[in-house]
């Protein structure tokens, strides 16, 4: 990549996040663009279209909540690391309004679906080894447990007034998947 579009692309994403951050997922890309200081066209040459912008925003997020994952195998509660792993992934989906919402309804071929092929490895890793140690039912899958998540994460969105409800919900969750 040429040093201006590279330059281009970094703006791109650092405006990005702070869009996000302030306005949700939803906001407007050509918001995003003019504060970055480019046009909307250069925004869809680099990213072109929603999904493959929040992707790219949302990677490095990604990167830490699987390198946690990673560290929490060698956890010595198995259910214990699964739910505070999947109350990393609360806090990090509420902290962009809208992003929960867009995880659950973007298509298997989105940018965005891509990414969450290696959440739902490393969660099911994760739920694997709870499994093993027989703390959680082996019916559960990691799909419905993310969707659950996700849905923990809109409700934890709509209610900034009670930081202690992720918690209770992802404990009232997994309090239902054990044996």
């Amino acid at each position: 990549m040429r040093a201006d579009a590279r330059r281009n692309h970094d703006r791109l994403l650092a405006e990005a996040r702070a869009v996000f951050a302030e306005h949700g997922t939803d906001a407007s890309l050509e918001d995003v663009a003019r504060r970055a200081g480019v046009g909307i066209g250069t925004l869809y040459r680099h990213f072109p279209d929603r999904y493959a912008l929040m992707s790219a925003v949302f990677e490095d997020a990604v990167d830490e909540l699987l390198a946690r994952a990673d560290e929490l195998q060698r956890a010595p509660h198995p259910c214990q690391a699964l739910l505070s792993w999947l109350h990393e992934v609360v806090v990090h989906s509420a902290a962009y309004r809208g992003l929960s919402r867009a995880l659950m309804s973007a298509s298997a071929a989105s940018a965005l679906s891509r990414c969450g092929t290696p959440m739902r490895e490393a969660g099911a890793a994760l739920l694997t080894r709870a499994q093993e140690a027989g703390a959680v039912r082996a019916d559960v899958q990691i799909a419905d447990l993310l969707r659950l998540t996700h849905a923990i994460a809109l409700a934890v969105e709509e209610s900034p007034e009670d930081p202690e409800l992720a918690g209770r919900l992802l404990t009232l969750t997994l309090n239902g998947l054990k044996h």
